[in-house]
């Protein structure tokens, strides 16, 4: 293999140019031409392509976002597109692909892949950390402790107006911000999609934490929640608590940006160069991931496919934790 391109796709997160960056180096370093692809599968299509050098990627590892920007292609998802984009890597002879995103980057990465036998290996870089086959995602770490940072300031003001809070977080289909942004910043309840908490059982712990002479509260809920979003929940509950002060904050896409931590800056460098390492030792449609600190491969059929559950012990701390 002597050319690969890399491109990002679906949502940002911190630490996917520092997973770029590691692909270019990791290919030059193994003596491959490699190739940037702005826009994703859109730029694949269009042939918005050209060759990276090593310096193309110098001062980015501390940088939010993809300098190779990112977008959603509902083109890529008809066998025109597709066909449109096997001839831009054909007439360049770009021999592999990879590609950072999420189920939805590996589910068209694994029906190109099987089209046109093309090589594909990904690197999972997702905010939500939803994918099977990694037990972190790129991007991930960071989110929490944005999250992290402002459950904490709200937390100062709820505590100097005996309010409760209700935070929405990201998370459409995944917990797993919530969770852990919530046990570290000492939430009272935490919602989620992949379990069920009634309003009632919402009632129920805000009256604990009275009974236990708490002035304050605070609720982090997953956008993804089945009782809705935060502004849906704390409505539901002031119907029937219309005692307190209820406020709600919604962190929304500052969730997705700022400088990645050392962590995300860290998996997103050594997942990188496994995914060139990958494409150069035959694998094919395939993630690396990281489980107990080594780098797996996993089949995006199965990452797309399987589920990957939240830890029941986390939910189990936060009832024990909360009281």
């Amino acid at each position: 293999m002597k050319k690969i391109a890399v491109l990002t796709s679906g949502g940002d997160s911190p630490g996917m140019n520092a997973c770029i960056r590691a692909v270019i180096r990791g290919a030059i370093y193994h003596g491959v031409e490699a190739y940037g692809i702005k826009y994703g599968y859109n730029g694949l299509i269009e042939g918005d392509i050209y060759k990276m050098k090593s310096y193309s990627v110098s001062n980015i590892i501390q940088r939010g976002g993809t300098i190779l920007k990112s977008a959603r292609s509902n083109e890529f998802r008809t066998p025109e597109g597709r066909k449109k984009a096997f001839y831009q890597l054909q007439r360049r002879g770009i021999e592999g692909l990879v590609v950072i995103g999420g189920d939805g980057t590996f589910t068209g990465a694994n029906i190109f892949c099987q089209e046109y036998g093309v090589p594909v290996v990904g690197a999972p870089g997702t905010i939500d950390n939803d994918l099977y086959g990694t037990d972190f995602t790129i991007g991930f770490d960071t989110a929490v402790n944005t999250a992290l940072n402002a459950i904490d300031n709200i937390r100062d003001t709820a505590n100097s107006h005996d309010r409760i809070f209700f935070i929405e977080v990201m998370g459409r289909d995944s917990g797993y911000i919530a969770i852990e942004s919530g046990i570290g910043g000492g939430a009272e309840l935490i919602m989620v999609p992949e379990t069920s908490t009634s309003i009632e059982d919402v009632i129920h712990t805000l009256g604990q934490g009275r009974n236990h002479e708490k002035t304050s509260s605070i609720v982090v809920v997953a956008e993804g929640d089945e009782e809705g979003g935060a502004i849906e929940v704390a409505a539901k509950v002031k119907e029937r608590l219309n005692d307190k002060d209820f406020k709600v904050s919604i962190l929304g896409h500052i969730q997705r940006g700022g400088a990645p931590t050392a962590m995300d800056r860290i998996l997103a460098s050594r997942l990188g160069l496994a995914a060139v390492e990958g494409l150069l030792n035959g694998k094919r449609s395939m993630m690396a991931g990281v489980i107990n600190n080594r780098i797996v491969y996993t089949e995006f059929k199965e990452c797309i496919n399987t589920s990957k559950p939240l830890e029941q012990d986390m939910l189990r701390m936060v009832k024990i934790l909360s009281i």
